[in-house]
């Protein structure tokens, strides 16, 4: 099991690497995170939702993600509530208090699935969340050292260096785990660990410096805690790999208009409050005449080559915001001045004219008013449409791109609204867990140089991704690139390399005795 001493050290990546080396000695390996909170979430093939990282990791696994992999998902909606997913499906909204609660519930759905997952595979690679030393949730926890005891799984243990104080952390941690004053799993009797028992070894992420200055640290904390670190990982900045909850820093510094390259096609994508799936966009960062950013600043969006609103987990709340900023004027100014503008998924049902929420699931507004550039209205339904999707190309000549693009797409849906109106931009075919066809609908609008759909993963199909470039070099009097990029290819060479520096700086030899390899 790999927990952190807090969020963002890396724990995600480094399972996901771990899943690759081990997939590429023989070994049959999954991975697993009992409970993740997180909006960026992942429609498996039997129509379930599960957070992005775990399908990463599955695919450094080179297995087929699975609700067993993340048995419960907590997709934050507000301020104080969440929208709880069990097994895949939604359950119910929750307030913090209820859903301790329903934790007892919440536990027997992380075994049950921890169990199916073990029968199917040789090795699992635990992934915990946050830190397993928060001292008012050790009771209640059900993702850190409840399932390593469970599962009887050896911990090792990160800590990020980037954020300072790391030896504090690794320290803190491993001392708040034995105090039975915050933890009523020690104990004096010899037959019984304590949960800092399972933490083995330490890694160390995201160095940058001189080794040498480091080493007497590593020599002290291992004096201090009877524990090896086991890894320094160098700082690589982002890895162009899907993340888990948070976009990387490198993608959020962008550009003030000056520093856009003029060969450069310039794509903005708004940084929504509650963006959700923005790994939707990640396609790009592969393509050499494409430059990303996410920003909110009106130079950035008034100078834009396409504009992009993304999926939001509560699109209501995004929209009041975009409108109280004075962001709505900034986005019809440039829809105004020609760029192409795109909503996915919740960026598409602001496109709208009106937006419903008839039972109160985003928030307390019944009726909103759209950005009302699209001839289309939505309502926030109760049931949640989540699915693999094939989707075929109907009209055409209103993307702009080019002929040669290919008919058939394939993404996914995540989303409770129903948009009526001037629908069939799509012809899409939900799949069903048996690769069935369910009754085809009609999805996404158009009008102008506005555009949108639900469908996530709309951008990593390759040709249609191109075709949609070349159009806007078109526009810019560029000539078209014909060269198509592999993402699914770059992707995987992406966790190859990253296995392989994984695998260089940490004592594989270790872990492998801890796991009985």
């Amino acid at each position: 099991m790999i927990q952190g001493t807090g969020s963002g050290v890396g724990k995600s990546l480094i399972v996901a690497g771990l899943c690759r080396i081990f997939r590429d000695m023989g070994i049959n390996v999954a991975p697993f995170k009992a409970q993740n909170m997180a909006l960026n979430s992942f429609v498996t093939e039997e129509g379930g939702e599960i957070g992005r990282a775990q399908a990463l990791q599955a695919e450094a696994a080179r297995i087929k993600p699975s609700v067993d992999m993340n048995p419960i998902l907590l997709k934050a909606s507000g301020e104080t509530g969440c929208q709880v997913i069990i097994n895949g499906k939604v359950h119910s909204n929750m307030k913090a208090t209820e859903y301790y609660l329903f934790k007892k519930e919440a536990w027997i759905a992380v075994t049950q699935a921890y169990e199916r997952l073990s029968k199917k595979y040789d090795l699992i690679v635990i992934e915990g969340a946050g830190s397993p030393a928060e001292i008012n949730l050790m009771a209640d926890e059900i993702v850190n050292m409840k399932v390593a005891r469970y599962a009887d799984a050896p911990v090792i243990l990160v800590g990020d260096i980037d954020k300072g104080g790391v030896f504090a952390s690794l320290y803190g941690t491993i001392e708040l785990l034995k105090d039975s004053s915050n933890n009523s799993n020690c104990s004096s009797s010899s037959n019984s660990l304590c949960d800092a028992d399972y933490i083995k070894a330490f890694i160390i992420n995201k160095f940058r410096g001189d080794i040498s200055i480091l080493n007497p640290g590593l020599t002290m904390i291992h004096g201090k805690t009877g524990r090896p670190v086991i890894g320094v990982i160098p700082y690589l900045g982002d890895l162009s790999l899907h993340e888990e909850d948070g976009i990387p820093l490198e993608r959020l510094k962008g550009s003030r208009v000056q520093g856009f390259k003029d060969s450069k096609i310039k794509i903005v994508v708004l940084r929504l409050r509650y963006i959700s799936n923005f790994t939707d966009f990640d396609p790009f960062m592969y393509e050499p005449d494409v430059e990303l950013i996410y920003s909110l600043w009106d130079g950035d969006i008034e100078n834009a080559d396409l504009l992009i609103i993304p999926g939001s987990k509560n699109t209501v709340k995004d929209l009041l915001s975009l409108r109280v900023n004075g962001i709505e004027e900034s986005i019809k100014r440039a829809v105004e001045k020609g760029i192409l503008l795109i909503g996915i998924c919740g960026g598409y049902q602001m496109l709208g004219g009106k937006i419903y929420d008839p039972y109160g699931i985003e928030s307390e507004y019944k009726e909103i008013d759209g950005l009302g550039l699209l001839d289309i209205e939505t309502v926030i339904e109760k049931v949640k449409v989540t699915s693999r999707v094939e989707a075929e190309l109907v009209q055409r000549s209103e993307l702009g791109v080019k002929s040669a693009t290919p008919n058939s797409l394939k993404g996914y849906e995540i989303h409770m609204g129903v948009s009526r109106g001037d629908i069939g931009l799509f012809k899409i075919s939900r799949l069903t867990p048996h690769a069935s066809r369910l009754t085809d609908v009609m999805d996404g609008s158009a009008k102008g140089n506005v555009w949108g759909t639900y469908i996530h993963g709309i951008f990593d199909n390759d040709r249609f991704r191109r075709s949609l470039i070349n159009s806007l070099r078109a526009k810019k009097g560029l000539n078209p690139t014909e060269v198509i990029v592999d993402y699914s290819k770059l992707r995987d060479n992406g966790i190859n390399r990253w296995a392989k520096i994984l695998k260089g700086n940490i004592d594989l030899a270790f872990i492998e005795r801890l796991v009985g390899i």
